[in-house]
């Protein structure tokens, strides 16, 4: 018999990661309120004719396609079946994908409910995505991403927002970040500087992996892709500028002088840094200039953060769009937003040890099972904690007391409930400390006050 198995990329989660994970969702959850974002949720499978097209040809490739239902190849000739093209293949057999992000469906959604929301519309949305990737460390086929938009305003207050969203959310998380952020605008005016700007896609998805093969094979891919040596040697400095972030702009107002929408670019990153500057984000915000987000439909500010303690791969990043929604037919909505990357952000808790004891939601006091009469005089003192909030359980079947108290320390419960002929006529239970051995009669109320002192 095969042994049983989850494709790769994925993974299963036991009760107590469960209770780390829930953790992040619910900190991040908290935050995202905090600010005043509602959340909505989307259906995991979209039209493939919605998300086709919005992530550039390496995003495509990495979308995993739903076989169509029934029957599939019913449709195909024997001949577009030997001619093995397997594009032409994939939109007969398959017409549905699940969805690579939650940024396309959640512009598909405001479209398709433009009259039944206010805008400018702040959401946020926490659910799985899927991505058909190599899997490796910190990057898996099937993970959570956390993300909040606003869409209906092009006002940059809105990118100050996400940017006290991130300092605060780690600040609770209790993660040291470092916040990167770019400009497409900036990225548009460099391409344009250097002659290439129908190559602006090659350039930024090539300038976009430079933390991860560096500078030589980056100019490697540029030159592969078609862009000039005189333009590579041209974009060499900007890529090397150094500096505070103001020495930064003030550089790039050099280079970029003659570039309209350089310009503009910089006058935008500057009015972030200075709403920056006005709430004091205690975070670290850094301009970097090989930051480009290799998402084709970003057009403003891009941000990116990475954790400062754990070599990890970006566990937040988003950015500016201002045409998304024109691909589904509404034009002129300009939306920013952020994604917070939960199984990488569950990956460097997990390395740091940094969950506070409190995380386990577990359960508080199990109640030992001696038999009929003493499961009668249990059960409504167990309804009367679960009443007053406290985790409480009993054991079902009434086995010997060492295989009842390794259940408790297995499941590490505080406290048990043991209940004899004393105790119930007394009207009260031997409660005992499971960390300390210690044992003592006490009535419901006592056990209440005593377990809610403790949480």
């Amino acid at each position: 018999m095969q042994k049983p198995s989850i494709p790769k990329g994925t993974r299963d989660f036991t009760p107590i990661e469960m209770s780390h994970r829930n953790y992040i969702f619910d900190t991040i959850k908290a935050v995202f309120q905090l600010f005043g974002y509602q959340q909505i949720e989307t259906p995991a499978m979209e039209n493939l004719s919605t998300l086709m097209g919005k992530y550039g040809d390496e995003g495509d490739k990495l979308l995993f396609k739903i076989l169509n239902s029934g029957d599939f190849t019913a449709g195909i000739s024997d001949n577009e079946l030997l001619g093995r093209n397997s594009i032409k293949l994939t939109n007969k057999i398959s017409d549905k994908g699940l969805r690579y992000d939650l940024t396309v469906p959640f512009a598909r959604f405001v479209v398709q409910n433009r009259d039944k929301i206010t805008f400018p519309f702040k959401r946020f949305q926490i659910q799985p995505v899927w991505r058909a990737d190599r899997p490796q460390r910190g990057r898996y086929r099937e993970f959570y991403q956390c993300d909040v938009d606003v869409v209906g305003s092009d006002s940059l207050l809105n990118e100050l927002e996400l940017i006290q969203i991130v300092d605060e959310v780690f600040k609770r998380l209790r993660i040291r970040v470092v916040i990167k952020i770019n400009n497409r605008k900036i990225l548009a005016g460099i391409a344009e500087i250097i002659g290439e700007v129908e190559k602006i896609t090659d350039i930024t998805v090539a300038i976009d992996k430079m933390d991860k093969i560096g500078l030589e094979k980056v100019n490697e891919e540029m030159a592969a892709k078609g862009i000039a040596s005189e333009a590579i040697e041209k974009l060499q400095p900007i890529l090397k500028l150094s500096g505070t972030n103001e020495k930064k702009l003030a550089q790039l107002k050099e280079i970029l002088a003659q570039s309209e929408i350089g310009i503009k670019g910089i006058a935008e990153m500057e009015t972030i840094f200075e709403l920056c500057k006005m709430v004091a984000v205690p975070t670290s915000i850094a301009l970097d200039l090989t930051l480009a987000r290799g998402l084709n439909y970003y057009t403003g500010a891009i941000f990116e953060v990475q954790a400062l303690d754990v070599p990890m791969g970006s566990i937040t990043g988003g950015g500016r769009y201002d045409n998304l929604t024109g691909v589904f037919g509404m034009e002129g909505v300009s939306g920013v937003g952020i994604s917070f990357g939960a199984d990488r952000i569950y990956d460097v808790l997990n390395s740091l040890e940094l969950y506070p004891e409190n995380a386990q939601a577990h359960t508080q006091i199990l109640f030992v099972s001696f038999g009929q009469k003493e499961l009668m005089f249990s059960l409504p003192l167990l309804s009367e904690l679960r009443q007053a909030g406290i985790h409480a359980e009993i054991y079902p079947e009434p086995v010997k007391m060492k295989k009842q108290m390794s259940y408790a320390d297995s499941k590490n419960i505080p406290y048990v409930a043991i209940v004899g002929e004393t105790e119930m006529n007394e009207n009260k239970v031997m409660l005992k400390n499971m960390q300390t051995g210690e044992q003592k009669l006490a009535d419901i109320h006592e056990i209440i006050t005593l377990i809610s002192q403790k949480k």
